[in-house]
């Protein structure tokens, strides 16, 4: 034999790669082909992962990122060097803010062509640096492995995140003297110090006023089950952050006040308000900014979480818990004689409950065309039950949504608000028919917001994913435009065309259907769940109340 032929026997460093997915339990990567990378996607073919084409790299990393979301396993996005990398970015920023794990592969010239100025040179790993958790470059074959099991343990540990590897062409063709390296199935993190969970105790037995504050990854399936247990065994009202939908039960909302974010004007930041003990579990600054809701307060703050807190000259905690989150909120809630909340408290509780009931009875007489969101929200929360998966875009009713629409099962609603990315509601549905495949799906977005990621029809077309998407049409970017007017008395570059949901879907071999009334909301959406594929769902909103999202009711609203 050759020695040509005997290297081509040999693992290339593209074999390593895939293997490596593999005993990582990838079962599909999502992303785009082209030279600098195709000898690992010609590797793809042979293994047990289903490549998924997309129809534009931003979108390969949103879905991936939704599977990390769903899973809390790392999807894995693929993308040829130059340009395909670059688009990555957005997605890859997504993630990381968000706490979803991805890994992003990408292709690159070849190592000794990496600092000339030839087709698509491109120095990806500092491009990808600032927005993940892991960025480096496979510099020979025998370290593939190495390098991508390391990106693997770093996007899915402490709070998950992105992890991008490049992979160099002339390193993807070499032989590759290493082996897949094994998972650890033993990597965990224990309980906070014992120390300073009976300090937490202490801290909250003798609170006469506190509350939870739910964040991210209070709303992982077993972090949530210990957050029940917590707060139902000390009584404790809470709220919750945006990406916290589904972390309390329906049996606690009695507990629950509501969610917070953006500004200080929901009901639950009365309670925030008059908190003298605040509990933050699996909370990050970015989903509520400190200042706007404790600046200048001196109560203590105990923070529970898998990483230490960022100091803020508004979130200094007096405790800080660090540690497996369920773990720690158990050996807490053993401990913790707390009465249940004072008079003040439970009166602000009341008089929340209520306004519930009167804005949905309220909501139900809004009859109008085009259709107030509360209506909208009204019908969607009748048909959001437990075997549904919800993904909302960014604008003005993704507001709309987090304020008023409830879940109660973890992940159940996916919504984003750290980088607050336009476009990301279709790929994350199509991600839910992959690992979800016996849920009803729906994802939402503005009009706006889907097309930034609407070519994916064609790829929900292709795998023939059971989803409904549904546009919330109003002709404008209409959450800049409040904030425009309110500002400068005038909106500036927020208008745009038309957009017909049905001929569009029509033209992707999907189905399409319009909402014209209230009174057909949930027959036209059960009539789109009883249709095979994806089916693009279009109502004209009534968004003249938008400008109540963004009223300022007190002296810490800093948006």
């Amino acid at each position: 034999m050759t020695t040509d032929s005997k290297q081509s026997a040999q693992q290339t460093g593209a074999d390593i790669v895939v293997k490596t997915l593999e005993q990582n339990d990838v079962k599909w990567v999502f992303g785009i082909p082209g030279a600098k990378i195709d000898r690992v996607f010609n590797a793809l073919v042979d293994s047990s992962i289903q490549t998924v084409v997309c129809r534009h790299e931003q979108n390969a990393a949103f879905i991936a990122g939704g599977i990390g979301r769903m899973t809390g396993k790392a999807g894995v996005a693929i993308a040829t060097s130059g340009p395909g990398v670059s688009n990555l970015v957005t997605g890859l920023a997504t993630a990381n803010t968000e706490g979803d794990p991805i890994v992003a592969l990408g292709g690159a010239v070849a190592v000794s062509e990496r600092l000339k100025q030839i087709h698509q040179a491109m120095d990806s790993v500092s491009i990808c640096k600032p927005v993940t958790k892991f960025s480096a470059e496979v510099d020979s074959p025998e370290s593939t492995a190495e390098v991508l099991t390391n990106a693997f343990r770093t996007a899915e540990s402490g709070r998950p995140g992105a992890a991008f590897v490049s992979l160099p062409k002339d390193i993807m063709a070499k032989p590759a003297a290493c082996e897949v390296l094994p998972q650890s199935h033993f990597l965990a993190m224990g309980p906070a110090d014992q120390t300073g969970i009976e300090e937490a105790a202490r801290l909250l037995n003798r609170a006469k006023k506190p509350v939870v504050l739910l964040g991210l990854l209070a709303s992982k399936p077993e972090n949530a089950v210990a957050v029940h247990e917590l707060v139902a065994s000390g009584k404790l009202p809470a709220v919750g952050t945006f990406q916290a939908a589904g972390s309390i039960s329906q049996q606690l909302f009695r507990n629950f006040a509501g969610r917070v974010g953006l500004l200080a004007n929901q009901p639950a930041d009365r309670i925030l308000e008059a908190s003298d003990l605040v509990v933050t579990i699996g909370f990050n600054a970015v989903e509520y900014d400190p200042p706007v809701w404790n600046k200048g307060r001196k109560r203590p703050i105990v923070h529970i979480d898998v990483l230490p807190a960022d100091i803020d000259n508004a979130y200094n905690p007096a405790v800080e818990l660090v540690g497996d989150i369920a773990a720690t909120l158990r050996l807490l809630t053993a401990l913790i004689s707390h009465a249940g909340p004072d008079a003040e408290i439970q009166q602000l509780m009341k008089s929340i409950a209520e306004e519930r009931k009167e804005l949905a009875v309220s909501a139900e007489k809004m009859n109008g065309v085009p259709i107030h969101p509360l209506r909208l929200i009204t019908e969607l929360q009748q048909i959001l039950t437990p075997d549904m998966t919800l993904c909302s875009d960014m604008g003005s009713f993704h507001i709309w949504l987090a304020r008023h629409l409830y879940s109660f099962r973890a992940r159940q609603v996916l919504i984003s608000n750290g980088q607050q990315t336009l476009g990301v509601a279709l790929p994350w549905a199509i991600a839910a028919t992959l690992v979800r495949p016996s849920e009803k799906v729906l994802s939402i977005s503005g009009d706006g917001g889907f097309l930034f990621s609407a070519m994916e029809l064609e790829t929900a077309v292709r795998l023939q994913s059971h989803l409904v998407h549904m546009i919330w049409i109003d002709g404008n970017y209409n959450m800049v435009a409040v904030q425009e007017e309110q500002q400068y008395g005038r909106p500036s570059g927020t208008k745009f065309g038309p957009i017909d949901p049905v001929r569009y879907a029509d033209a992707f071999g999907a189905h399409g259907f319009m909402i014209q009334s209230p009174e057909q909301i949930t027959p036209v959406l059960k009539q789109s769940f009883d249709t095979p594929g994806p089916v693009l769902v279009g109502v004209n909103v009534d968004y003249r109340d938008n400008h109540k999202l963004f009223e300022q009711v007190n002296n810490r609203s800093i948006h």
